[in-house]
C-alpha cells in the first residue's frame, strides 16, 4: 500500500468515526449533529483537514447545510427537541439580506438592508443600499403548506435621500424603526428614525460628532430601561470604497437624544461592529471584526472577538473589558441575546451561540456568511446575504422595543 493510499484510508476512517459519533448522540433534533469536543482535542500529525483559513467552517462530519451543529448538552434549552432550519426567501443574484434586522411584532414584519459595499450589493460611492421587508405571516402560511423550503416575496422601501447605506438597526423605537447608516461618499453617516408604515417618512437624529462626520456607523442598540443609544463606528465605508478616508478613531459612542449629548464610551478596537446588552443593562458586548479589512485584505492575526464590558451605573461608560468569545470561522458580526442570557452572533459559516460564560453551545450552520439575525414569533430569522433562513427554535429573544 502506498503512503498516499494509507493517508486517504485514515482520513476516511476518521470522517466515518466522526459521523457515527456525531449522529449517535441522543436527543438531538432531526437534521442536527453532535460534535463532542473531547473527540477533537488531539488530531495528530497525519490529520489532513487542517483549517488554515478562517473562512473555512469546522464541519468534520461533512454534513450538508443547513443543519444544527451541537457542541454542548445544554443546547436543548435553545433549540427544543424538534428544531429545524428552512429557507424562507432567496435571490441568488443580489445580497438583499445583510444586516439591520428589526422585527415589528404589531406588523409581524422583519425589516433589513442589503449589503453595503460588499459582493452582490450593487452599491458604492454612487449608489445606495436597499432596505427590504418580509412578512412573517406570509412565511408562516407558506411553511404550513409544505415541509420544504419556501420563497416569500421581499418588498422594498422607498426611503428619502437622507438615509444612505443602512447597516444597523434596532427597535421598534417609540413605534419607529431605528436605523444607523454608514453614509455614502460625502453624505454623512447618521442615526435615523423611519416610520415602518408607508410613506416611510424619516427623521435624522444625529449625523456628526461636534461638527465632525463619523467614519461609517455600523450597529446600534438602546440601553435597556432608557432611550439612550449606543453605537459603533468602524472604518468599513472607506475600506469598502464608498466613504472618504476616516478622520476619527474606531470607537463606541453614547447618544442621549433628550439632551443631544454625544460621547465616547469605549475605544481601542480595530473594527468595532455588533453591539448588544444583557436584559438588565449591566453588561455590554462589542464585536471586533478586525480580521476583515476590506481592500486591505484578511489578517487572521487580528481580532475576530466579542468583548464583554461592565456598564458603569453612573456614567454608562464601558469598563472592565475582557474577552467573551473568539469566533473560529469568519468574524462575529451582529450580536443578539435571548432571554436565558445566551449570546448569538453571525459568523463566517453559521450563527454561533455561546452561553453566558462564553461556552460554545450550538451553531446554525449554513456554510456561508450570516452577518445578523433577529428573533420573531416564528423563530430566529437569519440573514444570509442572498437568502433568509428561519430556525424554528424555542429560545426567545430579548424585547428590543423602546416605548
Amino acid at each position: 500500500m502506498t503512503a498516499s493510499a494509507a493517508v486517504a484510508i485514515l482520513a476516511l476512517a476518521f470522517a466515518l468515526v466522526s459521523y457515527i459519533k456525531a449522529s449517535a448522540s441522543p436527543n438531538v433534533p432531526p437534521g442536527a449533529v453532535y460534535i463532542d469536543p473531547l473527540m477533537y482535542n488531539v488530531l495528530g500529525a497525519n490529520y489532513t483537514e487542517w483549517r488554515n483559513l478562517s473562512t473555512v467552517g469546522f464541519n468534520p462530519t461533512n454534513t450538508a447545510p443547513p443543519f444544527i451543529q451541537v457542541f454542548d448538552p445544554s443546547f436543548l434549552a435553545i433549540t427544543g427537541p424538534s428544531a429545524t432550519i428552512r429557507l424562507i426567501a432567496s435571490n441568488p443574484g443580489f445580497a438583499f439580506a445583510h444586516e439591520a434586522p428589526i422585527y415589528v411584532p404589531d406588523l409581524n414584519v422583519v425589516f433589513f438592508t442589503s449589503n453595503d459595499g460588499g459582493p452582490l450589493g450593487y452599491n458604492g460611492w454612487y449608489n445606495n443600499s436597499v432596505v427590504g421587508m418580509i412578512n412573517m405571516t406570509e412565511v408562516d402560511m407558506a411553511r404550513a403548506s409544505t415541509t420544504g423550503d419556501v420563497n416569500i416575496q421581499v418588498q422594498t422601501l422607498d426611503l428619502p435621500d437622507t438615509v444612505q447605506m443602512v447597516n444597523g438597526g434596532t427597535g421598534p423605537y417609540k413605534g419607529d424603526l431605528l436605523f444607523i447608516t454608514s453614509g455614502r461618499a460625502l453624505l454623512p453617516p447618521s442615526i435615523v428614525r423611519v416610520n415602518p408604515n408607508p410613506p416611510h417618512n424619516a427623521t435624522v437624529l444625529l449625523d456628526n460628532f461636534l461638527g465632525r462626520q463619523f467614519n461609517s456607523l455600523n450597529d446600534i442598540k438602546i440601553l435597556p430601561g432608557t432611550d439612550i443609544m449606543f453605537f459603533t463606528d468602524p472604518t468599513y465605508g472607506w475600506l469598502n470604497g464608498f466613504r472618504p478616508e476616516p478622520m476619527l478613531p474606531s470607537q463606541v459612542y453614547r447618544f442621549d437624544p433628550s439632551t443631544g449629548q454625544v460621547r465616547v464610551v469605549a475605544d481601542q478596537f480595530v473594527h468595532p461592529n455588533g453591539i448588544a446588552f444583557t436584559q438588565d443593562g449591566k453588561t455590554a458586548f462589542i464585536a471586533d471584526t478586525g480580521v476583515s479589512g476590506g481592500f486591505l485584505g484578511t489578517n487572521q492575526t487580528l481580532p475576530a472577538t466579542i468583548y464583554q464590558f461592565d456598564v458603569d451605573p453612573r456614567t454608562q461608560s464601558f469598563m472592565n473589558r475582557r474577552v467573551f468569545a473568539y469566533a473560529d470561522s469568519g468574524v462575529p458580526d451582529g450580536v443578539q441575546l435571548d432571554t436565558m442570557g445566551n449570546v448569538y452572533s453571525g459568523c463566517g459559516e453559521a450563527t454561533h451561540v455561546w452561553n453566558a460564560e462564553g461556552t460554545l453551545i450550538v451553531k446554525f450552520y449554513l456554510n456561508s456568511t450570516t452577518a445578523q439575525m433577529i428573533f420573531t414569533k416564528s423563530g430566529l430569522v437569519i440573514l444570509d446575504e442572498v437568502a433568509i433562513y428561519l430556525a424554528d427554535i424555542q429560545a426567545q429573544g430579548l424585547n428590543l422595543a423602546t416605548p
